[in-house]
């Protein structure tokens, strides 16, 4: 668990010092969004990952890591909206949206760790294609509640699958890196 602890925190600060250089260069300009309009976005993104898996030929010479991080960030980004108050604004400042991730990220990193407990690890003998895959389970399953909006009558909330996609996009980064060192 310790090497799992350590490459996930790597994953995670990597994302995060994208996050934060973004937010420096354009604010907080996806507040603007709504949370359907951060599913769709995530949804994209998995979609070009499972499109580049599937394909033999690939126009855009960017690796799927660059997505992986966008599902990260974007998933951060979509728990921030969901509790978030209109009232705070658009507009946040580098450290309050900081401090937003970091509780978020925080809560996601307590959650792997207690699933990864009771899993015993079993993301590391499945396929990179397999947790695309589940991401995009995971979004068709938000996009549904989203349809009805945002009430379950056994299954978990939004920000549940939301966390999830974070997990499995931070387990494919690890796993990228893995193969390519």
């Amino acid at each position: 668990m310790e090497k799992t602890l350590a490459q996930y925190d790597k994953a995670l600060a990597k994302c995060k010092d994208i996050f934060l250089k973004k937010t420096q260069d354009y604010g907080t300009a996806w507040r603007i969004l709504r949370p359907k309009s951060l599913t769709d976005q995530l949804y994209i993104k998995a979609c070009r990952i499972r499109g580049i898996e599937e394909n033999e030929v690939q126009k855009i010479n960017e690796s799927v890591d660059v997505e992986y991080i966008g599902l990260v960030n974007y998933s951060i980004m979509a728990i921030i909206q969901l509790t978030l108050p209109a009232s705070e604004g658009l507009e946040l400042t580098v450290e309050r949206a900081e401090t937003l991730y970091d509780q978020y990220s925080d809560a996601t990193r307590e959650l792997m760790k207690a699933k990864n407990h009771d899993y015993g690890e079993a993301w590391r003998d499945m396929r990179i294609s397999s947790l695309t895959d589940l991401i995009l389970m995971k979004l068709l399953r938000v996009k549904q509640i989203e349809d009805n909006d945002g009430k379950t009558i056994i299954s978990e909330g939004l920000d549940a699958n939301y966390q999830d996609i974070i997990n499995y996009s931070l387990f494919a980064l690890i796993k990228l890196e893995e193969q390519n060192n």
